[in-house]
């Protein structure tokens, strides 16, 4: 049976596991624990932050850390990360999943699922990944997504990441479900678009959920209305 901690010192510092939901961005969870704290707990300043951003469409563990653990972010960001999710073949996007609207159609009746295991294998392993257009990478400044979303070209660099396993599950072509472990600074979507490409049919990310980061498991992760309550909790015992 999951026990969760009940009782915390925000300002000393805490990690917290967050079970952040589809539609939220990091920083929507970031601001609206910050929010709570500051409401119930009357501490107007805090330091708070994340450990390794979520898509919005994406859910799953999301490490929060505040006080003095702030320090902590970047070794919690260098962990290696466990992804779930799906994707469909015969397609793409512009930001390789569902937030942008399909640009490309491709036939799928070539695929076997002898030849996705051959290309499976061919991502295990140390590799260069180019991230997405539709990304929070920076260029001059600016997220690279600014200038996606005003359709203007942008030049990346290819980043080394190691993919140390990849399962994938295709009886249910044209989709496939997987399961990832990956380093740090590694896109799912671009491994899913790049996955697309050697299959000559196209792939788009549509489902993503982060289930672990080092030791740290999603099963052991708040749901944000129960963090809420416990939170408001604690207003009272102050009174």
């Amino acid at each position: 049976m999951q026990v969760l901690q009940t009782s915390f010192s925000f300002e000393e510092g805490e990690v917290l596991l967050v079970d952040k939901p589809v539609g939220w961005t990091s920083f929507d969870v970031v601001n609206h624990l910050r929010l709570l704290i500051k409401r119930y707990l009357h501490i107007p300043k805090l330091k708070i932050g994340h450990a390794g951003t979520l898509d919005p469409l994406a859910s799953g563990l999301l490490i929060i850390c505040t006080g003095k653990l702030t320090k902590q972010i970047q070794a919690l960001q260098d962990q290696d990360k466990v992804y779930v999710g799906k994707m469909r073949l015969g397609m793409t996007t512009p930001s390789y999943d569902l937030e942008t609207e399909p640009d490309a159609f491709f036939s799928t009746t070539h695929l076997t699922p002898e030849h996705i295991e051959e290309v499976r294998k061919m991502f295990i392993g140390e590799q260069q990944q180019l991230p997405p257009v539709y990304s929070a990478v920076k260029i001059d400044g600016k997220r690279a997504f600014h200038y996606a979303r005003q359709q203007k070209e942008v030049q990346l660099k290819a980043r080394i990441v190691t993919i140390s396993n990849l399962e994938i599950d295709s009886t249910a072509l044209p989709e496939l479900s997987f399961r990832v472990e990956c380093s740090k600074g590694t896109y799912i979507r671009s491994l899913v678009h790049d996955i697309g490409q050697k299959l000559q049919s196209g792939a788009t990310l549509t489902e993503l959920r982060r289930v672990k980061s080092g030791n740290y498991d999603v099963l052991d992760a708040w749901d944000l209305s129960a963090l809420k309550q416990v939170i408001q909790g604690l207003s009272t015992q102050r009174k």
